[in-house]
């Protein structure tokens, strides 16, 4: 098998799931409860907690256990904009954000908020001069996510965040998904973000686990209510087990960024598929070089991007079309932004890469994509 779509999923680190597995065993009891067992439950969330917080340098109180990105996402987005309305009802984000926002934003649409989008430079970019002109006192929200999940463009969160910073009604989210444990994160990265999303099961973590970061001093009108938790903000019994193994996945992933020659491994890799590509005169590269190396994004003209994806199935090979969590058999909007090219859009893959993927996988896939390209030109 040559796997290559970690950023829809990455396989769960041994590691990881040692250490779900010892605290399903030995902490058994609830963290609500104020027996021992309870007790014991609860100081193994707050260490965990206490060790994200220094991980991404936050504070333990403003971290926020959900059941992944996606309803990190709507928190951050409705909560904002049900407990703030009185102040505005315009939010800003763009056209290159996952599902998981473009969900809650549409809900919020039917319910009478405004919906702006934030323009893009000839690379992909937010144009700061054009979100500045965009901006009003009665803007709410700017969400933005800082990696896309299918070019992988890497937008400048800390710029944007600066920008923010300047309007005091208006609070700045970021979907974090995508560049958690592929990017640095430094030590004033969240100084001007006020709320970010990330998943455990993109940084080999479990999947059902997820964060919101919210920053003091920020109020959010609830998805969920009634049942004590770890903030008032999401209610629900904390799942120990996983909570344990989010801040290991945590601390593993970021290792593995500091690890340059992880860096240069992924590097090599995506140079190699792009330099292999170009030979083919229908396969275009979409993904720039303001884009991470970890995803890489090609449009093949002529042949649906679900033909080549299940060909390459059949040779074990597992990419993807879009994100995920898109709707099937649509144009991918993020490389229509980019590209401004119905065909290019409309025939897009997407392959995601890892420090685990080697050399010779990169080897066999190439000839396995040559050989389904050429078989399906034939068709």
């Amino acid at each position: 098998m040559i796997y290559l779509d970690y950023s829809a999923t990455t396989p769960v680190d041994k590691r990881v799931l040692e250490t779900f597995d010892k605290v399903c065993l030995d902490f058994i009891g609830n963290p609500n409860s104020l027996h021992k067992l309870g007790i014991k439950s609860k100081e193994l969330i707050d260490s965990s907690t206490e060790q994200i917080s220094k991980l991404l340098n936050v504070k333990t109180n403003e971290i926020i256990y959900t059941s992944g990105s996606s309803e990190s996402n709507n928190l951050a987005i409705k909560g904002i904009a049900f407990k703030y309305q009185n102040r505005g009802r315009k939010i800003i984000t763009t056209e290159l954000e996952h599902s998981s926002v473009y969900g809650p934003i549409s809900y919020l649409q039917k319910l009478g908020f405004e919906v702006l989008f934030a323009p893009l430079d000839n690379n992909g970019l937010v144009d700061l001069n054009k979100l500045e002109q965009l901006m009003s006192d009665d803007v709410i929200l700017v969400t933005i996510s800082a990696v896309n999940s299918e070019l992988g463009l890497l937008q400048p969160i800390k710029e944007i965040g600066k920008l923010l910073r300047k309007y005091q009604k208006c609070f700045f989210h970021t979907d974090l998904t995508q560049a958690i444990g592929k990017i640095s994160i430094d030590i004033d990265f969240f100084e001007n973000i006020d709320l970010a999303s990330f998943s455990a099961h993109k940084i080999y973590g479990l999947k059902g686990i997820g964060c919101l970061i919210k920053k003091n001093g920020i109020s959010l009108e609830p998805l969920i209510h009634g049942g004590k938790s770890t903030t008032v903000f999401r209610s629900g019994t904390p799942a120990v087990a996983l909570i344990a193994s989010l801040a290991k996945a945590l601390r593993l992933s970021l290792d593995s960024i500091n690890d340059k020659a992880n860096l240069n491994l992924i590097n090599g890799l995506n140079n190699k598929i792009k330099t292999y590509l170009r030979k083919y005169d229908d396969v275009i590269i979409n993904s720039n070089s303001y884009c991470i190396p970890q995803i890489l994004n090609i449009s093949v003209l002529g042949i649906k991007p679900e033909t080549m994806l299940h060909a390459l199935e059949e040779e074990d090979v597992y990419i993807s079309t879009q994100s995920a969590c898109s709707s099937s058999n649509s144009k991918s909007k993020a490389v229509f932004s980019l590209t401004h090219d119905e065909k290019r859009a409309s025939s897009s893959i997407r392959i995601s890469l890892s420090y685990l993927t080697t050399m010779d996988e990169i080897d066999k896939f190439l000839c396995i994509f040559d050989k389904c390209y050429n078989s399906l030109k034939l068709k």
